[in-house]
């Protein structure tokens, strides 16, 4: 009797965080017999020092530009169409900036498998007046798909240099979420399951609106005790919109795991989005000039997530409750000056609850 076939792993995007996910799918499904040894990486294709850098990562099996001094496993095989990407992938790795997922999305429809399923390690949502979007429900929507979620305090160097670390993937399937964690999992890079998908993900994008914050504080000089006010302040609003968007369907639980209370340390210490703000307080440069000249590539995400919280805020007339995120707002959206981010920031929020 013939065997059933295996279970097939593709990534789509390259980046720093693609990248260092690659490392770790390609080294585990080496010992998965489930899956097949091929992982396929989408690359979105551009030239480093004359050479295509799909030819750099199949022949160096490295990533030159996005994380250099880091081998990728040689399984792992760069392609440069998107569609080839996913060509027989059950497990379907999304690792973009999230302005950039319906396109990409748009591109692979109806060339996934029927079977397929896919994990968004996306920190990024859609917020406006109508409410959330996430990544999960744009792919979900576009691929008719199941999809899950990761997130954590997991800087990318950091986890390809194999220092310790934990992250979270919410899912809602508990047989699903073994597979997953199967895929993601090492000694080095912990892994617990939870089964608030919106949750993880929530927490994802916020924080990048908090490291702004902390890095307008690291920007003016003002020190530890500053910055973690600034933290605290901005984890209890991160509580309190998800209180205002979803309801109970966040659970309060989940700002406890690794894509919640850790990423916010983490980011706010460590993260792009700490570091540009820092740089925009000390130069006087626009965010997108400090993002082309600082980031190599990559995008910023906390900027573009700012707007976006705002735009559901002040549509809902809610403003007044978020003083923390609407001040960061108006400190990268209307010019207003670093040090006014303190203002209204005596909020009570000891009558937040979630489910």
């Amino acid at each position: 009797m013939a065997s059933a076939p295996k279970n097939k792993v593709c990534i789509l995007g390259s980046g720093n965080w693609g990248s260092t996910a690659a490392r770790i799918i390609g080294s585990n499904v080496q010992r998965l017999p489930d899956f097949d040894n091929d992982v396929r990486i989408w690359v979105y294709e551009e030239m480093v020092d004359g050479k295509k850098l799909t030819d750099i990562i199949n022949t160096q099996h490295e990533n030159v530009k996005y994380l250099p001094g880091h081998k990728l496993p040689a399984n792992v095989v760069a392609v440069a169409d998107a569609v080839d990407a996913v060509k027989g992938a059950t497990h379907i790795v999304v690792v973009i900036p999230h302005q950039f997922i319906q396109h990409l999305l748009d591109t692979i429809h109806g060339h996934t498998m029927p079977n397929a399923r896919a994990i968004s390690l996306i920190k990024g949502i859609g917020i406006s007046n109508q409410g959330m979007t996430t990544m999960t429900q744009i792919i979900h929507r576009t691929l008719a798909i199941p999809v899950s979620s990761l997130s954590g305090a997991n800087i990318a160097n950091e986890i390809a240099e194999e220092k310790y670390c934990e992250t979270t993937i919410g899912c809602s399937e508990p047989d699903e979420a073994i597979v997953w964690r199967s895929l993601f999992n090492t000694p080095y890079f912990q892994v617990n399951c939870v089964s608030d998908v919106i949750g993880v993900e929530f927490c994802g994008a916020l924080k990048n609106v908090v490291a702004v914050g902390a890095g307008f504080i690291d920007g003016m000089g003002l020190g530890n005790n500053t910055k973690a006010a600034i933290i605290r302040i901005g984890f209890l609003e991160m509580r309190r919109l998800a209180m205002h968007i979803s309801g109970a369907r966040i659970q309060d639980s989940t700002f406890m795991e690794s894509c919640g209370i850790a990423d916010v340390i983490t980011t706010c210490y460590g993260g792009r989005n700490r570091r540009l703000a820092e740089e925009f307080v000390r130069t006087g440069k626009p965010m997108s000039q400090l993002e082309n000249e600082l980031l190599n590539g990559q995008k910023l995400q906390g900027y573009l997530t700012a707007g976006e919280v705002h735009s559901y805020i002040d549509g809902c007339g809610i403003t007044d409750h978020f003083p923390l995120f609407t001040n960061i707002y108006r400190i990268c959206y209307q010019n207003k000056p670093p040090s006014s981010i303190f203002e209204g920031l005596n909020v009570d929020f000891s009558q937040d609850r979630l489910g």
